[in-house]
């Protein structure tokens, strides 16, 4: 089966969205509106929710809705609002310490009843650097050496206290994912915990030094499900490590088989299953009742993007100065070559062959990069969009989609009514929800714990 995951941002993934006459500019603050998107996931069964974050004020400001409610925080509301979504949240592993964030995922995967994912970044952008006392932001490299050490005591951390899995079931004793509880709740002896089964970790690395153990019991999905979404040559390797889903931008079908075939390999050199391994590319769906009508839609938000915004985007992607893009030309001969890029190689390697392929000028790149930021754009009808989104599933390309509406909560409601319907009568998506934490969505067992040290 195929998965789907509804990444949300405030009044849609479109730069201009939140100048629709019918959309909230004040929606990426309102709890009202995230819940609404929440539940028509929901409704349409799929898999997950994803937020995205970032320790920075976006640049921009004066131009689009950049207000960031901490997603773990909204993601605790969302999970007592809906019953078997998955719920992923953003957070970076160059900003932010080891236990608090193990303490703070397991937190939710509790709260949730067993649905929460972490989205693993590194940080690329230089203004978040500065939030953190830092002159700039550490080099490329360096982010996935911390990432990797991160991510190890992370998994320890949530190993620490066996006390697993609070029930799905009757009673009150819990279940556990391993089999041993280390809470035993022997009221009649006073004995609460059996200390035998809670250990302390004694981490000493390159860039943390953890005590432990965790203050709060084992996940009840062992582990909360894993997400990466750099696609870099060191994205790719620490992705095959450990990641569970992979969320990835793809313009075409031949770059996605590519990427798909690669990173199945590397999952494969990494001694783990390449089927474990979610590949999801995001797609930004425009759809109408007829093309007309959908290129109509795309239309009315293509108009609606001020130049000075998108130029602003492609310099800090690309790291070239404002200056040097002129809107009605095409880019700039000597781009930085991916590898020189010290922010976000994948995406700015991604602009760049795009412009060259389709011999975009700056003014025409950044109408294509306004609904997805580099994700790939589909126009057409539900019925196109199922056939397209098939194609990529049968082919080598996706284990599923990374769905980003172009305006919310209209684009999700588009898909999950009118496309979702066409997936399941061929047989490629689920009618409804057969377990209830995101692991069982993704068809992923919990892991076993990490061996003590």
């Amino acid at each position: 089966m195929m998965h789907l995951n509804a990444f949300l941002m405030s009044s849609g993934h479109h730069e201009a969205a939140w100048r629709l006459p019918e959309s909230d500019p004040y929606a990426d603050v309102d709890v009202r509106h995230w819940v609404n998107l929440a539940r028509i996931a929901e409704r349409g069964k799929l898999d997950s929710l994803f937020l995205a974050d970032g320790p920075a004020l976006l640049r921009g400001i004066e131009f689009r809705p950049t207000g960031q409610l901490e997603p773990t925080i909204l993601l605790a509301i969302l999970a007592a609002a809906t019953s078997h979504i998955g719920l992923i949240a953003t957070a970076s592993t160059t900003y932010n310490e080891p236990y608090n964030l193990a303490r703070r995922f397991a937190s939710l995967d509790h709260v949730s009843g067993g649905r929460a994912g972490w989205n693993i970044v590194t940080t690329a952008g230089r203004d978040a650097a500065r939030n953190f006392g830092l002159g700039d932001r550490p080099d490329h490299l360096d982010r996935y050496r911390r990432a990797t050490e991160f991510v190890e005591v992370s998994r320890k951390l949530w190993d620490s206290n066996l006390a697993t899995q609070a029930s799905w079931g009757e009673g009150s004793r819990p279940a556990t994912a391993s089999g041993d509880d280390a809470r035993v709740a022997d009221k009649a002896r006073g004995r609460y915990v059996d200390p035998a089964k809670v250990r302390a970790i004694g981490h000493r690395g390159e860039y943390y030094r953890v005590e432990g153990a965790l203050n709060v019991p084992r996940p009840p999905q062992g582990h909360p499900l894993l997400v990466q979404a750099g696609s870099s040559g060191d994205g790719k390797d620490f992705a095959a490590r450990y990641a569970d889903a992979v969320f990835t931008a793809q313009q075409t079908l031949a770059d996605a088989q590519q990427f798909y075939a690669d990173l199945k390999a590397r999952v494969a050199l990494a001694g783990r299953d390449p089927a474990t391994v979610k590949i999801l590319p995001g797609i930004v769906p425009i759809l109408g009742s007829t093309e007309a009508e959908a290129q109509r839609k795309a239309q009315e938000l293509e108009d609606l993007i001020v130049p000075e915004f998108g130029l602003g985007q492609l310099s800090e992607i690309l790291e070239v100065p404002v200056d040097r893009l002129v809107l009605d030309a095409p880019l700039p001969d000597d781009i930085p070559d991916s590898a020189a890029i010290e922010g976000a190689q994948s995406r700015s390697s991604l602009i760049v062959n795009l412009a060259r392929r389709e011999r975009l000028t700056v003014r025409q790149l950044i109408g294509r990069l306004g609904g997805g930021r580099g994700h790939w754009t589909f126009i057409g009808t539900p019925e196109q969009t199922a056939d397209v989104l098939e194609e990529w599933f049968e082919s080598g390309a996706a284990d599923g989609f990374n769905v980003m509406g172009a305006a919310l909560p209209s684009g999700l409601e588009d898909f999950v009514d009118q496309v979702v319907p066409i997936l399941r009568a061929r047989g490629l998506f689920r009618t409804d929800y057969e377990g209830r934490t995101l692991r069982e969505h993704y068809g992923l067992t919990a892991p076993s714990p990490v061996p003590a040290r």
